[in-house]
């Protein structure tokens, strides 16, 4: 880490934990660099017993924070957003060390977490509400939004700060206090620098707080009486428990979960432009992205030649620390436990018939981009996320049989099709049953202002972003008023 002073120091939030001020904690996180096992830091370690009490000194700030003015809360936010830019070069840095991503994943994280403030600001100048007929023509009835109180969020290990910030910004911003949970393999960049550049912006004491630690300090953050709103953004596996405790506790919940999003190729397609992009859908970030592209589909005339040009460019990418190479397109793989898997379901979908076109190999933590064809529905590698730079390819025999596959799976987070015909792709794409799709483009794709999620089993309805933040994260209230009291029989 650098140690330069600066607004993120370690010295400021080594070892402590963050309420609305840093406090000195009992127990330590080792975190570590995936690409070299180095420790990067220590951050506090929560006690699961304590999240009553950090509960209750959210809600005592978020009643103060839900009466300030609404311009004021757009300022701080603005102000947060800056002094995220102010420490790009860091922050930059930190990200591609903490998260194992190159240089560019490390720009489009910090990008898209200026972005979410920025937008949660601009939030700040919608209707809060709306007049609603009565049949009393003397009395006023409105309805308006007004915070939800307290809001868990829980977030991954993939984009930290940025998946963080997805409902962070929001939250705050419409009134909310926030306990923020980072995962446990990036709690600094995922936690401590939010908060550290939150304390700056002039965010109030209590308003943001951030905890660490594994399951247990997550499921005490759900069943804490005073959170109404729980997001989480993570595997189906733990998605569905998260939901199951939420729906116990009647909290709300908002969840955005795994993929495996279809990568659809048709016959009149640009190939070498749909090669290109299904290499960035399956290969970015080591494959560690819930909508990367899970299975290239691909009609059966353009097969061959696809797969030529798609291994050609698996070929060329070269693996490695990201900070010692500026031409490193393929980091590490987070953890040996993660990479271990990807192993086994590229090992276990060959001895299942498909075929190792190129790849398949690790050094180390990093784990080579991989391309398997002859990929059916007997083939592990068909079905299962592997969040890993894997690129599965399946045959398709016409435009019915591609959608056929596509939808061939309990997940509906994003999708894309290559076509020469953009009414043809248009078509195809009402069929899909995903939260996006991309017609010429990649699977992957997040911005501030479209409403992100995803259908089936990789989520459950909620989306962030854009106006849909207004319904995540605050609810409504009616309200009626007369100028004389109301006179009943009784």
């Amino acid at each position: 880490m650098n140690n330069a002073a600066s607004l993120l120091a370690p010295e400021t939030w080594s070892e402590k934990l963050f309420d609305g001020t840093w406090r000195q904690a009992t127990g330590t996180i080792a975190v570590h660099e995936p690409a070299t096992g180095e420790v990067l830091g220590l951050v506090g370690l929560s006690d699961p017993a304590s999240l009553g009490a950090i509960a209750e000194r959210a809600m005592r700030a978020q009643a103060a924070w839900a009466d300030t003015p609404a311009e004021e809360r757009a300022t701080i936010m603005r102000r947060a957003a800056d002094l995220f830019e102010q420490e790009r070069d860091q922050l930059i840095g930190m990200i591609m060390r903490e998260t194992g991503g190159v240089r560019g994943k490390a720009e489009t994280e910090l990008a898209g977490t200026i972005g979410e403030l920025i937008h949660s600001a601009a939030l700040l100048i919608a209707p809060e509400g709306q007049i609603l007929a009565h049949p009393d023509r003397s009395k006023l009835s409105f309805a308006r939004r007004v915070p939800l109180g307290l809001v868990g969020v829980i977030t991954p290990w993939n984009f930290p700060m940025l998946l963080a910030m997805r409902s962070v910004a929001p939250a705050v911003a419409l009134g909310n206090a926030v306990i923020l949970k980072p995962d446990p393999q990036t709690p600094i960049v995922g936690g401590a620098v939010i908060a550290r550049i939150f304390e700056e912006a002039g965010v109030p004491p209590g308003v943001f707080s951030v905890v660490n630690g594994g399951a247990d300090v997550g499921e005490a953050l759900i069943t804490t009486p005073e959170t109404r709103l729980i997001t989480f953004t993570g595997s189906t596996t733990v998605g569905r428990r998260v939901g199951e405790l939420s729906g116990l506790h009647l909290k709300k919940v908002g969840l955005e979960l795994g993929g495996k999003s279809p990568f659809i190729v048709l016959d009149d397609a640009d190939l070498e432009a749909a090669a290109s992009a299904g290499a960035w859908g399956s290969f970015l970030h080591q494959g560690q992205i819930c909508m990367a592209s899970g299975r290239h589909i691909v009609h059966r005339k353009v097969l061959d030649d696809y797969l030529e040009i798609l291994s050609r460019k698996a070929r060329q990418l070269k693996v490695g620390n990201p900070l010692l190479s500026t031409d490193i397109a393929i980091g590490p793989i987070i953890n040996a436990k993660q990479l271990a898997r990807v192993d086994e379901i590229v090992r276990n979908s060959v001895a299942a018939g498909a075929n190792l076109v190129t790849g398949g190999t690790f050094e180390g933590p990093f784990y080579h981009p991989t391309v398997l064809s002859n990929v059916n529905p007997q083939v592990p590698a068909y079905h299962l996320e592997i969040f890993g730079p894997v690129a599965p390819v399946v045959a398709a025999e016409d435009e019915d049989d591609a959608i056929r596959i596509a939808n061939d799976t309990e997940y509906g987070l994003s999708s894309a099709i290559q076509t020469g015909s953009l009414e043809r792709g248009l078509k195809l794409a009402r069929r899909i049953k995903a939260g996006m799709v991309h017609i010429n483009d990649q699977t992957i794709s997040d911005l501030p202002g479209i409403p992100f999620g995803g259908m089936g089993q990789s989520g459950n309805g909620s989306r962030f972003g854009s106006t849909t933040n207004w319904e995540e994260f605050t609810q409504w209230q009616w309200m009626t008023a007369g100028g004389e009291p109301a006179r009943y029989p009784f």
